[in-house]
């Protein structure tokens, strides 16, 4: 298991570059990346490049056996190319241009950005392509799908429509236009969402393919990026890293033509009061690895207190810096990169904390980091070790930018289900995939596809498929509701899943903030919570039900059988209660080996490599644990990971 740092010679006297790479050789960090912001020092003037600093950099750093992921700096173009070219910045959503000043606030389809960045990439890539201390490749910095408002990328909008519906005809039947008068007569009349409305004013099928093109247009940015690198740098492997932004790509789309998946990782700081809130990134991180399922890298890590755009965060406790790195290998990292080596002096990221603070004193920060080096070395056996699931979550990008342009209820938001659902199984010491939804289905035994809102065919007919052939379905709220258009279904919820359901929605009551209980057959009590679908059974069995308001009586969670397998239906948003009793019942349904009376907040999962297998235990609790372990006792301290070789057990 690698260990690396993010680093940023540009920003520190030479001085220091010396002293800091011996002490990442002595601490044992094997890589570094490098110059993802530093456009302005690559090219200081319009085709001038100096390379010798960052020849400096490398050189001193190849000597040390520590490799280079190089990125490519067109997140942050230098002034002189606005000075040039004023329009090349974002146009917000009052129309306004974007200021300078901070950072990814380029037009990615402004011709001169697009030249510019192919210029600096081929001198790049031509520098340093075959060097071998580089030893891979990252694409600009957390590429977002922006929304930017500018001509040229409604212009580029108009073209996407017109390649996918063919016609102003066939536009304005597919998103509904008649509506509010709003059909088109000719392609200028198209313009992005402008103004101060909320996009819930706004069409909901024109704003689906919005945000389906803010998708592809930055996975096309990717793409061409990828195309030029592997052009000059043949063999070395490109990726980009991402993070939960506000505007997503489609994670599963953006990564099919890149070699492997980075995200960065910032797991809190503090940990909630509430029990019921789900904040550990073991979701996130299983779906990181769900988007190729293959082993993926962490490009930031958390090294410290977090803060810059917003007040700082607590700093992290005993066991945080080390704990949350192993957490990542645990669920299918084999590279992971702390963000950042120094904590900046200067700068808006002055205070998001790195290992080294600013009084240049290695502390318990660092020290814990020295700690995981070691650890990691002693790990290395693991390094491509599979991550064998029984159960995956679907998610879905349309339903995601769906429930976004027309929230459902208060409190509602998509991710919501697929984390509560992915909590209950991985308390069972499972391990789960989370991958899109398009992906086989084949090799799972239990698929929760929850929120299938935005309803495809193909994805309905694959689940079909698979609960016809013995699999388990979970189903849950607002599934099957709109087209691929993002309009109404017309038939009964949940329309093309009600045969597999064996049951439809009578009527449902959005309930936002208010609480309904729900009774199961075995007299378990737990409350409903924002949703609550009334279902009428059509041969599904009745496995929980409604015990007030104007439904009480009336079914809440069914479960019927389909072909071979079953298929489950929740129709509210539980506490968290309600998705552990279900599965459980499934898990045992379907007859697969789980750890019983896990402590709550202690995490399993288990890796193979050449048939042996590695149990990483984690304490995701800001106190020790002591509890039973397959036969053993086992005592955590606070973010405690220990892992379980072959011979440990």
């Amino acid at each position: 298991m690698r260990i690396g740092v993010d680093y940023y010679p540009e920003h520190w006297d030479r001085a220091l570059w010396e002293q800091d790479a011996d002490l990442m050789q002595k601490t044992g960090v094997k890589l570094v990346r490098l110059a993802e912001f530093a456009w302005c020092r690559l090219e200081p003037r319009e085709g001038e490049f100096d390379f010798a600093w960052l020849d400096e950099a490398i050189d001193l750093f190849a000597k040390r056996d520590i490799g280079v992921v190089l990125c490519t700096p067109t997140s942050c173009p230098p002034l002189w190319l606005y000075e040039k070219y004023p329009d090349a910045v974002m146009v917000e959503k009052d129309g306004q241009p974007t200021r300078t000043g901070i950072r990814g606030h380029r037009c990615i389809n402004h011709p001169a950005v697009i030249e510019n960045s192919r210029r600096i990439i081929e001198a790049m890539t031509k520098r340093y392509g075959q060097c071998d201390a580089v030893k891979a490749w990252q694409i600009d910095n957390e590429l977002e799908a922006y929304f930017c408002f500018c001509e040229r990328c409604n212009g580029k909008f108009r073209k996407w429509l017109k390649n996918k519906h063919g016609s102003l005809e066939a536009i304005n039947r597919a998103h509904g236009n008649v509506v509010w008068s709003n059909e088109y007569s000719s392609w200028e009349q198209i313009q992005p969402p402008y103004g101060h409305y909320a996009d819930a004013w706004m069409n909901p099928a024109y704003m689906l393919d919005y945000s389906r093109f803010a998708s592809d247009n930055v996975i096309e940015f990717s793409n061409w990026q990828a195309a030029l690198i592997r052009e000059n740098s043949p063999g070395k492997p490109v990726t980009t890293n991402v993070w939960y932004s506000g505007h997503m790509p489609d994670f599963y789309r953006e990564f099919a033509t890149l070699d492997f998946m980075a995200y960065d990782n910032y797991p809190v700081t503090r940990l909630p009061d509430d029990p019921e809130e789900c904040f550990s990134h073991a979701f996130h991180l299983d779906m990181m690895r769900g988007v190729k399922r293959k082993p993926f890298w962490v490009m930031e890590q958390l090294s410290g207190g977090m803060g810059c755009w917003a007040p700082m965060s607590r700093t992290t406790s005993p066991g945080m810096v080390k704990g949350y790195a192993l957490q990542a290998f645990a669920h299918g990292a084999d590279t992971v990169l702390h963000f950042r080596w120094r904590t900046a002096n200067i700068g808006a990221e002055m205070h998001w904390h790195g290992l080294i603070d600013a009084s240049n004193v290695p502390g318990r920060r660092f020290e814990e980091f020295a700690d995981l080096c070691r650890t990691a070395r002693a790990l290395e056996d693991v390094r491509g070790a599979e991550i064998r699931a029984d159960v995956a979550i679907l998610i879905s990008f349309d339903s995601e930018y769906a429930f976004k342009i027309q929230p459902q209820t208060e409190g509602y938001y998509y991710f919501e289900q697929p984390q509560r659902l992915h909590r209950a199984f991985t308390a069972l010491g499972l391990n789960v995939d989370v991958i899109g939804q398009h992906e086989d289905l084949s090799g799972y035994r239990v698929v929760c596809a929850p929120e299938l809102y935005v309803t495809d065919p193909a994805v309905s007919e694959r689940l079909h498929a698979f609960a016809e052939q013995g699999g388990t379905v979970i189903l849950t709220t607002r599934s099957g509701v709109k087209d691929m258009n993002n309009n109404i279904i017309m038939d009964q919820l949940p329309t093309v899943y009600r045969d597999m359901v064996g049951a439809v929605v009578a009527e449902y009551n959005p309930i936002g903030a208010d609480t309904v209980p729900v009774r199961f057959e075995d007299g378990a009590v737990i409350n409903g919570r924002q949703w609550c679908d009334i279902l009428e059974p059509e041969g599904a069995e009745v496995v929980a039900r409604y015990d007030a308001d104007f439904y009480r009586g009336k079914a809440a969670v069914t479960r019927n059988a389909f072909g071979k397998g079953v298929v489950w239906y929740v129709g509210t948003v539980g506490r968290q209660a309600l998705y552990d009793k279900i599965a459980l019942a499934t898990v045992r349904e379907a007859g697969l080996d789980y750890v019983p009376d896990l402590p709550p907040q202690v995490e399993v999962t288990t890796r193979v490599a050449d048939s042996k297998t590695f149990r990483f235990v984690f304490n995701h609790a800001d106190a020790p644990q002591r509890f039973r372990f397959e036969g053993r006792e086992l005592t955590l301290a606070p973010f405690e990971m220990k892992v379980l070789k072959p011979t440990d057990r």
